[in-house]
């Protein structure tokens, strides 16, 4: 069973039709004590860094996503949902969930590459090799994303993928079991089945 995480900040109904879909077994939870039995867990999110985290914390899910996370439950944050894993964020003030090493910058492509902030559409992934969440990828998966901001990881080896956006930018970590992609699974079609696919069976 798949929990997906429910505390007002992201389209959880998406993911779960997802798998619906996919034909395996998902709910949508927001209750500390559903956190804490769930066997896998979605963090979902879009928007603004503060208020994601401010509302984890109002709602008392802060501790058990973290207590989780530590304690081997596996974990995929999705969207804003990747970068509430990091310590900090340049979007705000407030400090993330820390289980992956690095802090939320802003995409600065240079400006005459012509590149447009946010990034909004489609690109393809250049994925680590033995990456959880890539090892069954075909070639050339495409991701649909939008995003102003991305996780600049202090480990190289929590890179799971990257795009090229005036450089790489990394799109996706993994980190034991603790997972992140930058893009919406729920919007990108065959791609975004496969992932979602994948995690399922970690």
């Amino acid at each position: 069973m798949i929990s997906i995480v429910d505390y007002g900040v992201g389209n959880v109904a998406s993911l779960q039709n997802m798998y619906d879909y996919l034909g395996v077994d998902a709910c949508i939870v927001s209750r500390p004590e559903e956190l804490a039995s769930a066997e896998k867990l979605i963090l979902p999110g879009v928007g603004a860094f503060d208020r994601a985290m401010s509302t984890l914390n109002e709602r008392d899910l802060y501790d058990p996503l973290r207590e989780a996370a530590e304690g081997g439950t596996p974990l995929l944050g999705v969207c804003l949902g990747m970068q509430l894993l990091a310590g900090a964020s340049e979007e705000g003030a407030m400090p993330g969930l820390g289980l992956i090493e690095g802090s939320v910058r802003r995409l600065s492509p240079d400006p005459n590459t012509g590149l447009k902030v946010p990034n909004i559409g489609w690109a393809e992934l250049d994925s680590t090799p033995g990456a959880p969440l890539f090892r069954d990828a075909g070639a050339r998966e495409r991701f649909y994303f939008v995003h102003s901001y991305h996780l600049a990881c202090d480990d190289r080896s929590d890179i799971a993928a990257t795009i090229d956006y005036g450089g790489p930018v990394t799109v996706a970590v993994s980190r034991g079991n603790i997972h992140g992609v930058q893009f919406h699974p729920e919007k990108s079609h065959r791609f975004g089945m496969r992932l979602l696919a994948a995690f399922a069976r970690l």
